[in-house]
């Protein structure tokens, strides 16, 4: 049988590569809705960040991988460490599908093993990681905004990552987070983040400098409650200011919050899915990010330059986040329920990929 034949006439082995917090949320629930359709899963996860800690939270199983280097010798190393064991594993379960988020581990196993591997992509600058895994995968899912052409592989769909687990259909705010921060109903408060600038793409890049981040703490505690989520280590000064509420429970955060300043793209872009203002201070940018700038949900600084006055002056605007809100019902609009498009994808592929590529307006059914 052909692997599209073999789709239609049982359910489907998949393996999953998790190489980050965010890659969990980008497949939960595509992995709850398969599996309720009889669809089986192999979740090989890598212990690094919280992906091992979101996964027992959200009860999904999952194979260790480890941790890897920050070395380049030993990136190397454990490159051929995770692709014997994805192969292993991956030779016991039987996948009929490999899929990740630009991972190269599972495209090499699925290589090997002449199955598909499909990944979804929407970092351009991270070109490396990009030619190390395209050459054995199928297909390459990225948003419409994504800035380069990967070629005759790519298929691009109207969303962002950040709508498979943020779209409406998918997430609705609990107000018990205001409980666990301390705040009322109407109170306004103002999440920061900053990040540890060690990731491989991060290296030459830039945003706020230690002096800068005090400074925005002083001048934002005098509108709003200050709360900080730090990918490092914080000052001494600054850790009454540092955000306690399980991690699970940030996007609920996010939601109520007035405003968001913040290094990390990924937390930039949640807030502008969630109608919260973002302003992302970052030497680095993305496709995702500068769209939603168009969609004047976000604010993208290169450096610290304007960052405290740009904030001060949202944090004084009148009906702020009911403004935001229409802005984002608009970009709504123009975007899927990028879960059911993923469900709809895998289950139908290869078929669905040249019905992607011939119509790409069949999406609009996945709103």
């Amino acid at each position: 049988l052909s692997f599209s034949k073999l789709c239609k006439y049982k359910k489907m082995n998949i393996l999953i590569d998790i190489g980050h917090p965010a890659h969990v949320h980008y497949f939960r629930n595509f992995i709850k809705i398969m599996e309720n359709k009889g669809h089986k899963f192999l979740i090989i996860s890598r212990n690094k960040e919280l992906e091992q800690y979101l996964l027992n939270i959200y009860k999904i199983p999952y194979i260790d991988r480890g941790v890897g280097s920050k070395k380049i010798i030993g990136k190397f190393l454990y490159m051929f460490k995770a692709d014997y064991l994805i192969f292993r594993k991956a030779l016991k379960f039987k996948p009929d599908l490999f899929l990740s988020f630009g991972s190269i581990y599972p495209a090499h196993a699925s290589f090997l093993l002449r199955k598909p591997h499909l990944a979804f992509d929407d970092t351009e600058h991270s070109t490396g990681q990009y030619k190390l895994y395209s050459p054995f995968t199928e297909v390459v899912l990225i948003p419409s905004c994504f800035t380069k052409d990967l070629g005759k592989k790519q298929i691009r769909f109207n969303g962002y990552m950040e709508l498979c687990y943020l779209h409406p259909n998918r997430f609705t705010p609990d107000t018990s987070v205001l409980d666990l921060l301390g705040v009322k109903q109407d109170e306004k408060y103002v999440i920061i983040r900053f990040v540890s600038w060690n990731a491989s793409h991060d290296i030459g890049q830039s945003g706020l400098n230690t002096e800068k981040k005090h400074e925005i703490v002083e001048e934002l505690s005098k509108y709003a409650k200050v709360f900080i989520s730090s990918e490092g280590e914080l000052p001494e000064d600054l850790k009454k200011y540092q955000i306690k509420i399980p991690p699970e429970k940030m996007h609920d955060a996010l939601a109520f919050a007035t405003l968001f300043v913040g290094e990390g793209a990924t937390m930039a872009s949640e807030c502008a899915c969630l109608g919260t203002p973002a302003i992302y201070v970052n030497s680095l940018t993305a496709g995702t990010l500068e769209e939603q700038e168009r969609y004047r949900l976000l604010f993208g600084f290169r450096n610290s330059e304007g960052v405290i006055e740009k904030a001060i002056e949202l944090l004084n605007t009148p009906n702020l986040k009911q403004e935001f809100q229409q802005r984002r019902q608009k970009m709504l609009s123009d975007k899927i329920d990028v879960t059911a498009f993923m469900v709809w994808f895998v289950e139908n592929y290869p078929e669905s990929a040249k019905i992607m590529k011939e119509n790409p307006e069949y999406q609009w059914r996945f709103r």
